[in-house]
Order: C-alpha cells, then sequence, then structure tokens
C-alpha cells in the first residue's frame, strides 16, 4: 500500500433502530474505533461515507437522528464526508475525484453492512483500478430473508460475502492486521 485512505462506511445510528433486524460481530464498532484512532495518530488520508437515504421512513434520512455518525464516529476537522443515497459509495458521488486527486492508489474499508455498501463499494473499488482492503472484523450484516419463509444468519451472510470479496476484489484483513502494518506508517497525504 503506497498511498492508502481509510474509508468507513455508514457507520451511523440510525442502524441500531429496533427495525432492523438481528446482525452479527458484536465486536466491530471496538475494532473500528481502534483503527480509525491508530489511522488518525498517523496523519493518513480519512473519507467518511455517510447514507442519506431518500426513502421515506428510513432511519438514515437526513433531519432525522439516526442519520448521525455513531458516537467515537463523528467526523474531525478537516475529515471530509461523503455523501451517498445507494449501495455504492463511488455512485453519485465525487468519492473517484477526490480520490484520484489525493493520488490514492488503496482504499481501506469498513463499517455497514458487509454484503451491502461495504461489498458493494468494495467491488466498485477493485474495478476502477483501487487496491483494495476490507477490514472484515470491522463490519457486520443483518440476517436477511431467504426467500422461502427462512432466514440467512448474520454470519453466514458475513462468512459469504468476506470470501467472495477474497476471491476477487479485496484483500480482506483483520483489525489486528492493519493495525501491525500502521506500526510502520507514518503520515503521507490528505484528502481534500
Amino acid at each position: 500500500m503506497q498511498r492508502p485512505a481509510l474509508i468507513p462506511i455508514d457507520v451511523q445510528q440510525g442502524f441500531d433502530d429496533p427495525a432492523w433486524p438481528r446482525r452479527n460481530n458484536p465486536q466491530m464498532e471496538a475494532n473500528a474505533l481502534r483503527l480509525l484512532q491508530a489511522w488518525r495518530q498517523r496523519g493518513l488520508p480519512l473519507l467518511h461515507v455517510r447514507h442519506d437515504a431518500i426513502q421515506p421512513g428510513s432511519s438514515l434520512r437526513p433531519g432525522h437522528p439516526g442519520n448521525a455518525f455513531r458516537p467515537g464516529f463523528e467526523p474531525l476537522a478537516g475529515e471530509p464526508v461523503v455523501p451517498k443515497s445507494v449501495n455504492c459509495a463511488f455512485i453519485g458521488t465525487d468519492l473517484e475525484l477526490r480520490l484520484r486527486r489525493a493520488r490514492i492508489d488503496t482504499v481501506v474499508l469498513f463499517g455497514i453492512s458487509t454484503d451491502m455498501c461495504v461489498s458493494t463499494t468494495a467491488r466498485v473499488a477493485s474495478n476502477l483500478g483501487f487496491r483494495t482492503v476490507v477490514i472484515g472484523d470491522a463490519c457486520f450484516c443483518f440476517e436477511q430473508p431467504d426467500g422461502a419463509g427462512g432466514s440467512i444468519s448474520a454470519d453466514v451472510l458475513q462468512a459469504a460475502h468476506l470470501a467472495t470479496l477474497r476471491a476477487e476484489f479485496a484483500d480482506v484483513r483483520s483489525t489486528a492486521d492493519m493495525l501491525a502494518w500502521l506500526e510502520t506508517q507514518a503520515g503521507t497525504a490528505t484528502v481534500d
């Protein structure tokens, strides 16, 4: 990773709404906060992605308390926020332009949820030519209906999506792996 940027995706309060199904990985927040803190300490590029839902009644719509970032994940002064309204952080946003202008070659992703916005963004990032890293233990999935009256557990979805990303689109790493890598790094760039 020559010029990486950390991109937390949709780490927002609205996903705590009781309407959302059961989730997995209760360690997601703790892992993500450790990574975010270490990244900031080294002054490496960081862009936050926020889902600004356009669906009426969504817990993630602008103006709703759920649109806010979760405690500890709020952007600091000078850290850009890329608002989006679809799953992929590159569609309808200036994310790619910001990354290209800063000469970023690698995107490091974590957030909510693995199988939706993280996976979609990772696949497009890879297709756009960015080296893509997904921090698997700093993401989580929600249980989903299976279409036949049952459900697919969040753990199964998480494992399947990380396996698919690893097979073709991304380097899937743990928080511990990234923290070890960060120990060797100093700040190199910013993203406007």
